[in-house]
């Protein structure tokens, strides 16, 4: 959730708390179809009983605005449900460029490069999650490779990225292709920003992706390589706020 009520409003707090709900509706903080947070996640994060939550529900549901079954609630806004946006791969750009490539994802707990340390505002040696990813087609061609780390801020957020301290032993694969969709759903705006380098290798590019939250905390930087002579380097992104959006920047190989 992005806001939190104001209690100098004459309001009741049931109304304002609805009104915040529809304005995160209707600008994609949650997405079409998506499921709203539970009613005690709600009550702790507005600061109310979760008997008021449910008032603020009910006005959303009197207005069609959200609906209640045996899952939970959600949002029924037209549109696609995020999980479904063709831009929410992981790590951002790495997509398979042949139908013959061969990827390979890990993850592990360990301490991050040192540069995405510093990036991330974590202390020299602390470990976090690390990310790892290999693509090339079964000729040796295509080459891609990326590192991932997450932030303090994305690990104690984002439920589903947590749960993998315990198994980040480097040797599993890591099934992270929704990372984006999970801290959307954890209530994240994401804002990214690529910086664009050509290594000693002229053969090759590098791209540096930092990722922040609406509260300007880092969530992780990815630095991802490619062979950019035998392959097109795709950029997706989709921000809560671009109604849905899909923009892309290609650069030809």
């Amino acid at each position: 959730m992005a806001r939190s009520t104001t209690h100098d409003d004459p309001q009741p707090l049931y109304s304002r708390i609805a009104t915040e709900l529809i304005g995160e509706l209707r600008d994609g903080s949650i997405p079409p179809g998506e499921r709203l947070p539970g009613e005690r996640q709600l009550a702790a994060h507005f600061g109310a009983s979760r008997e008021t939550v449910r008032q603020a529900l009910d006005i959303l549901r009197r207005d069609g605005l959200v609906s209640t079954d045996r899952r939970g609630t959600h949002a029924t806004l037209p549109g696609l449900p995020v999980g479904r946006l063709p831009s929410l791969t992981f790590p951002l750009g790495a997509r398979t460029a042949r139908p013959s490539a061969v990827d390979r994802a890990t993850v592990t707990w360990e301490a991050p490069p040192p540069d995405h340390a510093s990036a991330l505002g974590l202390a020299p040696r602390r470990p976090t999650l690390v990310h790892r990813y290999e693509s090339a087609t079964t000729d040796g061609g295509g080459r891609r490779s990326a590192v991932t780390s997450f932030s303090a801020v994305a690990l104690s957020e984002v439920e589903e990225l947590a749960r993998y301290r315990d198994r980040a032993g480097g040797s599993s694969s890591a099934q992270l292709r929704r990372a984006y969709d999970w801290m959307r759903r954890a209530g994240l705006t994401l804002h990214h920003r690529d910086s664009i380098t050509r290594p000693v290798d002229a053969a090759s590019v590098r791209v540096t992706r930092r990722v922040h939250d609406q509260y300007a905390r880092p969530l992780e930087i990815t630095d991802l390589v490619v062979d950019a002579q035998q392959d097109a380097l795709v950029y997706e992104f989709t921000l809560p706020a671009a109604g849905f959006a899909s923009p892309e920047d290609g650069l030809p190989g």
